[in-house]
């Protein structure tokens, strides 16, 4: 089973701790602007690498607006995975991002 978390809240423990953040959207979305330190694994090839992911590190799952990430949530929580859903996502993050790699 999977935790969510709303935007405001996410923003604020990301302010003081260093998450482990995976991002699902797809490479061009990512590429346009993510959160510094986010790891992209987008959803349409998350089979394939979710394997390579820490089960011993808590996940915060993220994508545009919060459908692609609860997907992610379930599906990785269902492999063993400490994964917490982000509600609202990219469209509703204020914080700083980046663009590129």
């Amino acid at each position: 089973m999977y935790k969510s978390i709303m935007i405001d809240e996410f923003e604020q423990v990301e302010k003081r701790n260093q998450l482990a953040i995976i991002d699902v959207r797809e490479e061009d979305e990512y590429l346009s602007g993510h959160i510094k330190g986010a790891k992209n694994l987008p959803l349409s090839t998350l089979q394939e690498t979710a394997e390579s992911l820490d089960k011993t590190q808590p996940y915060y799952i993220i994508c545009q607006a919060g459908g692609r990430s609860q997907m992610a949530s379930e599906y990785v929580a269902s492999l063993g995975y400490d994964a917490t859903n982000v509600l609202g996502g990219m469209s509703a993050w204020r914080g700083d991002v980046v663009d590129g790699l």
